[in-house]
Parts: C-alpha cells; structure tokens; sequence
C-alpha cells in the first residue's frame, strides 16, 4: 500500500514524472524544457558547476560530487561518498522507521551538507527511495530532515527510480541502439529497465531487495537449505510476472525492426553486483578489478559464488576480499535476486556499471535545467563527448593528428590492415589525447600520457578499451613497446598487443605529419604498390609552396615502427604545385 508520503509526492515532481514518459528520454530527446539555465550560465562566464546528488536508499545513503561542463555538456564525478545508515531497519509493530534509523540517517546528511559546502556546490538535490516510500512516517522523516538538516528531501517513485537510474546507466554506457536490461538491486526493491540507448522501452520496481529478504525470510547462520529454497521460490515468484510484462513490451517494441531477433544483454548496478564481480574477478586473475565498471560476471560464475556463500557463515563471508560487514549479511538474497532474472531472461552474462541513481539524478537535474539542448542525441555521443573532455582538460591538441590518423587508417584498411571500426575509434582517442601527458610535465610526457588516459575516468568504455587506448597514446614516440613494460603487458592477451602496434605505428607517422604544430599539411593521399609492398604518403600542403621538409625528415625518423608492423617501406613525397 502506498503511505502518506508516498502520495504527498510534489506537484513538481509529479509533472517531472509525467514528461518523463513524453519528452525526457535521452538520446535525441526533445525537451520539455527551454535552454535559459544554460544561457544564462553561460552568459555569466561560468562555463561549469558543481552539483551534488544524494541517494537515500534502504540500506545506505549515497552522494556524488560532479562538475558539470555546460559547453559539452558533460559532467565529471569529483567525489564521492557512502553512509551505511541502515534506514530500512523497519519497526516491524508500526511498519515505521525507527528512531535510531533516523538519527543515524539525519547525522549523515548533515555530514553530506558540509562536504557539499567545502566544494562550494550550486545545489544539492537529494531523493529518498524505497524504505521511506513504505514507512508509514516516511513524510515525519521528510520534515524532520527539512527542519533538522535544512535539505528538502524529493520522494520519487518506483519506477521514477527506475527511469533515474536508466539515465544514470546510459550517461555512462553506450547501448547502441541494442536491446538491453538493466537490473538494479537495492535494500528494499530492485528495479528491472529495458533500452536501447534512446527512450525507455520499459520501467519496472519490484518490492524485492537484498536488505529486504534478509530481514523477512533469512534467520539460520549458515542460510539452512529451507530458508534457501524457499527464498529461491518466493524471489521467482514475485519476479516471473514483471519479467513476462518485460518480453512481450519488447517483443511489441523490436517486432518489424533490425533487433528483432538480437540477444538481450545485460547492465547491472548496486552493490551487490559490484561485489559479486569483484570476487569473481578475484577467482579469476587474484586482484580485484580497479574500476569495476565495465567487468563481466557471468551467469555460470554467478551460480558458482552462490553455492559457495550459501554455506558459508557470516564470519566466512566477511573474511572475504573487499566484504563489508553490511554487505556479507545481505549479499545471498541479493546474489539470488540476480541469479532468478538471468534465468528468467536466459541471459548468460552482465557488464557492471558503477553509475546508477545517483547519477541519473544529475542527469535529470541537467535536463530540467536545459543544459541538455533539444533534440542532442547525448547518449550516442558520450565516448566522444568523454574523450574531447579530457582532451579538453589537458588541453592535448590532438584534432590535428586525430584527423591524419583517421584518414591513414582508412585509406590502408584492405590494403594493410582488416581492423575493425572499432579499431579506428581507438585510434581517434589516443590521438586525441596522446599529448594529454604534458599537462604534468614535457619530459616524458608520453608516459604522464598513459597515466592521465587510465585515470581520467573516461565514459562509455570498458576496462581493456581503456588499456588499449593508453597503450596507443603511449607509444606515439620513444621506446617501442617491450613485454617488460608493465603497461603493455597488462593488455589481455596477443591479439590487443597486435592491436597496439599496429594503431600505434599509424599514430607515429600522424604525429611526425604535425611535427611543429605548425598545421603546414592540408590532406594526405596513399598508393600502394604490392609487387615492391611500398606505400607511397603524398603531403598535400596548405601553401603550395611549402617543400615540408621537417615533415617529410620526421617521418623518415619515424617510420620504422610502421614499416615493421606492416612488412613495407614506407615512403613520403610532397605533391607538385599546380597552376
């Protein structure tokens, strides 16, 4: 039953919800709203802001710093934090929240408040989920926080949560256009979306959650073999109805379309599942993987973890790598509400996300402030966008290089090379942002290059992507790679190594056609003869008079690595004037 507070839900917000369905979907969105915030920001000088998101949930409390850059628009997480305040911890007589929760939960957010202060923030806006929509004080708690705390606190919906954290997911992943669910599990309920990168295809917020369970159905240390199947039944039970709804709104969706017939995926987010992949990655390589985002856990590990922390006590759970005391009481009903939707779904494996509501609500924030401008398509864009903002940050310079590399890359695929478009897109960022490394210092920039590229918390790409990317960019000059290098030999295996050298080598020879910077070469041209394997480079330059001779001497320097790779010789010639 919805309480009082759930119903007392803002007229704003309600409208906000409202359009949500209409207008508010990201990835060529025509918003409901018009542009002033962002002109009048503009207009002020101020280019950025700072915005602070706070995630109330069922087990803990979430916040997020980030800056937004209003010219991209984009925003990047400068800091976050985390409060397990347990407010989930009902008062099973009054189905309220307990007045310990709430102290515990009203401390927290004023400790949120002045670190928000200490970043000077432009707003903070915070939402309250799952546990304070079902307490029958949840409105007592929202005043008290106002009164207390000075911090108006947003109730939101099941599934307006659910549309949050869809924002949240695709302003850090790209779906391309390809069906994908995305699973969330929280304390108190776990919502089940479906998109393609565009306007939502499906919302969903199911009353099951790991804090949820754990209280209702888990009282045996080990979980007993009852308990256990009757958790497995009861998580099933309530699940099959909303995953039903799930295939045939798909079916609906994608019937007549290219995706028609296209494998789901999956994206998940929350804790739990950050923590599931964490261990499985743990079994598989020994080390926990920095940053999660982007991890793949499959179904078959999934079952295996699950076997294993059924029987283990809860002193077990928490000897664990990287198990938090909350986090071990509650992570078996979590594991099972993942393992019921991959079977429901038939789906074989997930790719974490660490964004999730709390970014979704800077998202939102963004929209209804018109900083996303009509009709951007701002989810097909965010590797780019993510990518010019470094390049941006470090001021790299890369345009230049980027554009030579590109075309290189195109007029020798099929005729050196077979790499894929995505190959191509690697190449593009690392020369974006192969320069990136002076902002730290000349010397050695190349490497400062592929620390700043690993570190720089680029969007949209996974783990390896990111590797390959940094690998490129750093090999633009100096050494070649060597398996002694760290940095190469952290690349998976032979054919990302492969990868490297043959982007890399392209990247040196566009780099030594910008040589001075002095952006003396309009366009390149190639021929290829196959009987001498010579590749011909004809400069194209903007003064017709220009002989290019520091360019073409700095690709006679440079062109070893590419003739190498390549099995040719490479050579540079200057294109005669015309009358």
């Amino acid at each position: 039953m919805i309480n009082t507070a759930e119903a007392k839900l803002s007229e704003r917000d309600v409208q906000i919800q409202r359009d949500s369905d209409e207008h508010l979907s990201l990835g060529g969105i025509e918003s409901a709203f018009n542009l002033t915030s962002r002109e009048r920001l503009l207009s002020s000088g101020r280019s950025e802001l700072v915005l602070v998101a706070i995630d109330i949930g069922t087990n803990s409390i979430h916040m997020v710093i980030v800056k937004i850059d209003a010219t991209l628009p984009a925003f990047n997480i400068i800091g976050k934090e985390k409060d397990t305040v347990r407010l989930g911890d009902f008062c099973e007589e009054t189905d309220s929240l307990t007045e310990e929760a709430m102290t515990r939960a009203v401390a927290s957010l004023k400790r949120c408040l002045q670190i928000a202060e200490s970043f000077q923030a432009d707003d903070v806006v915070a939402v309250a989920t799952s546990a304070v929509r079902e307490a029958a004080n949840g409105q007592v708690f929202i005043d008290r926080v106002k009164a207390e705390v000075g911090l108006s606190i947003n109730l939101i919906a099941g599934k307006e949560e659910a549309r949050r954290i869809y924002l949240g997911v695709i302003s850090g992943m790209e779906l391309k256009g390809k069906p994908h669910v995305i699973v969330d599990i929280g304390g108190g309920s776990t919502e089940i979306i479906a998109g393609r990168g565009g306007r939502h295809d499906f919302l969903s917020s199911s009353k099951v959650g790991a804090v949820r369970l754990t209280s209702q159905f888990v009282s045996t240390d080990p979980i007993s073999k009852e308990e256990y199947n009757y958790l497995r039944a009861y998580v099933r039970g309530v699940l099959e109805p909303t995953i039903d709804s799930l295939k045939a709104k798909l079916k609906k969706k994608l019937a007549g379309t290219e995706h028609e017939q296209t494998p789901l995926r999956m994206i998940g987010t929350s804790g739990t599942i950050e923590c599931l992949a964490t261990l499985a990655a743990i079994d598989k390589t020994g080390a926990e993987p920095d940053p999660i985002n982007g991890c793949l856990l499959t179904r078959d590990q999934l079952d295996a973890r699950i076997n294993q922390l059924r029987k283990m006590s809860y002193k077990e759970r928490l000897a664990l790598p990287g198990m938090s005391e909350r986090r071990a009481e509650i992570v078996v009903p979590g594991a099972i509400i993942l393992q019921t939707v991959m079977q429901l779904l038939n789906i074989s494996q997930l790719k974490v996300c660490e964004r999730a509501l709390r970014e979704g609500v800077v998202v939102n924030w963004m929209l209804i402030n018109g900083l996303i401008e009509d009709r951007m398509a701002f989810q097909d864009s965010i590797r780019d966008r993510s990518i010019r903002k470094l390049a941006n940050k470090y001021k790299a310079n890369g345009d230049i290089v980027a554009q030579f590399a590109t075309s290189l890359f195109d007029q020798t695929q099929g005729v050196l090379h077979n790499l894929s478009p995505l190959g191509r897109e690697y190449l593009w960022a690392a020369a974006m942002l192969h320069n990136s490394g002076h902002y730290i210092s000349h010397s050695a920039h190349h490497k400062h290059s592929y620390y700043l590229i690993r570190n720089g918390g680029l969007l949209g790409f996974t783990e390896t992507e990111i590797e390959i990317i940094g690998n490129i960019a750093r090999y633009h000059r100096k050494n070649l790679p060597k398996r002694r290098h760290d940095n190469y030999n952290n690349l998976p295996g032979k054919y990302e190594r492969k990868l490297v050298d043959q982007l890399g080598a392209i990247l040196r020879v566009a780099v030594a056609l910008d040589r001075a910077r002095s952006h003396a070469i309009a366009a390149i041209e190639t021929t290829f003869d196959p009987k001498s394997r010579t590749l011909t480079l004809q400069l194209i330059p903007f003064d017709k008079n220009n002989q290019c001779e520091l360019e073409l001497w700095n690709i006679d320097y440079k062109k070893a690595w590419f003739e190498d790779v390549f099995e040719v010789s490479l050579e540079a010639t200057v294109a005669v004037a015309s009358d």
